[in-house]
């Protein structure tokens, strides 16, 4: 059920659970032990549970990036200049965060 480690109970009746092969991964913490609660790991596959890790790490570095994109302009102002000069379009001339959409 992916809802496994000391926090679900007696880790020791797991013995049999193929989660037991993430449990000893990096980030796995007490209370909780390992935690999937979607039960991705079920089939315990290492190749797809290290995929999905990697995964996990470059959509999250992708979020911080588009987060500052989002920050930056408002804190440290836009380029000068123009983005466009064939459309006379400057880089001040779009407006910020969701109203740019």
């Amino acid at each position: 059920d992916g809802l496994t480690g000391s926090a679900w109970g007696d880790w020791a009746l797991y013995g049999a659970s193929p989660l037991r092969a993430f449990e000893n991964e990096l980030g796995v913490q007490e209370p909780v032990g390992f935690w999937d609660p979607l039960g991705f790991t079920a089939d315990g596959d290492l190749l797809a549970f290290k995929r999905r890790r990697c995964v996990e790490l470059t959509h999250g570095r992708i979020c911080m990036l588009a987060t500052m994109g989002y920050i930056t302009p408002e804190v440290a102002g836009k380029f000068p200049g123009y983005l466009s000069p064939s459309a006379n379009l400057k880089f001040a001339d779009i407006p910020n965060g969701l109203a740019a959409v």
